[in-house]
């Protein structure tokens, strides 16, 4: 079987821009930028963007009355719910380790999807889960054993968002498969990011203080995580074989880990390193058991 160079062209951003998001929040947060502020900064933007260009392509962009709900539930669960935890949490923990965390979001959703299908789960599938969540207490070691305030709420934190994520996917999936999906992520993003400024409002958030290097971060995460990485996923479905495109999901906290310990000098001990191969482990086990795509990753 031939392999589609464009393709893998387009596997290769996937690879590179989400595993490099959880760099971009954390250095967005190190450079003046509140969480929710950040958000809605980078998402309204983006969705407007995608709304133009699905306008411009000639897609009908304006939903339906009875699918604006599910879009504006759905983006909340996603993007608010979803990434808005990981911004929180990645204000008091390493980057690579909120990438691992975000790893087990299949995991989640396996678990999501048996619990709405009533389905008795195989036992490859059981044996990832156990794997997966064996993992997340590796990762878990060494901050837990501190109970510093911070580590326990970013851990909390890190356990909800993959569930969100995975959640808002599934409803998705199930309720809005109609609707194009460029309009659908435009929406979804929309939503999620007025989420996001309400919330910044509401908290008094500074809004004047990001530096220029924070600025950049989050017009990266704009152009690169929210257009041009999502663009490049949905073309590398069309080109490649779906167990080749679903490898992301082993390489992102991979590459992740490594970018954190390049660029900010965030440590990697040992438990970081059993707790990165029970994560995939499982992650792997459960696609193996499943044999369908994979739920998109928090970026």
């Amino acid at each position: 079987m031939l392999i589609s160079r464009v393709g893998l062209l387009h596997l290769l951003v996937v690879y590179l821009v989400w595993s490099s998001t959880y760099l971009a929040f954390k250095i967005g947060l190190l450079n003046g930028f509140e969480p929710f502020w950040m958000g809605a900064t980078r998402f309204i933007p983006a969705a407007l963007l995608l709304l133009l260009y699905a306008r411009w392509r000639g897609r009908q962009v304006q939903p339906r009355r009875a699918i604006v709900g599910k879009l504006a539930l759905s983006g909340t669960m996603l993007w608010l719910g979803g990434t808005g935890l990981i911004l929180v949490a990645t204000q008091y923990v390493p980057s690579g380790y909120v990438a691992l965390m975000i790893a087990t979001t299949p995991i989640w959703a396996a678990i999501v999807e048996g619990f709405l299908d009533r389905k008795q789960p195989s036992g490859l599938l059981v044996l990832g889960l156990l794997i997966g969540l064996l993992g997340i207490l590796a990762l878990n070691v060494p901050k837990l054993s501190t109970a510093a305030p911070t580590n326990l709420l970013a851990f909390a934190l890190l356990l909800i968002s993959p569930i969100m994520w995975a959640s808002g996917t599934i409803y998705t999936q199930r309720s809005i498969a109609s609707v194009e999906p460029v309009v659908v992520s435009g929406y979804q993003q929309l939503f999620g990011g007025l989420g996001f400024l309400l919330i910044s409002i509401v908290l008094g958030e500074p809004w004047h203080t990001p530096t220029l290097l924070g600025w950049a971060s989050n017009l990266y995460l704009i152009v690169f995580g929210s257009l041009i990485a999502y663009t490049s996923y949905i073309l590398a479905v069309r080109l490649l074989p779906l167990s080749l495109v679903t490898t992301y999901a082993y390489v992102n906290p991979v590459i992740a880990l490594l970018l954190g310990w390049a660029f900010l000098q965030e440590p990697l001990g040992v438990w970081t390193w059993i707790g990165a191969a029970l994560v995939l482990v499982g992650v792997g086990l459960v696609f193996r058991s499943r044999m369908k795509p994979a739920v998109q990753p928090v970026l």
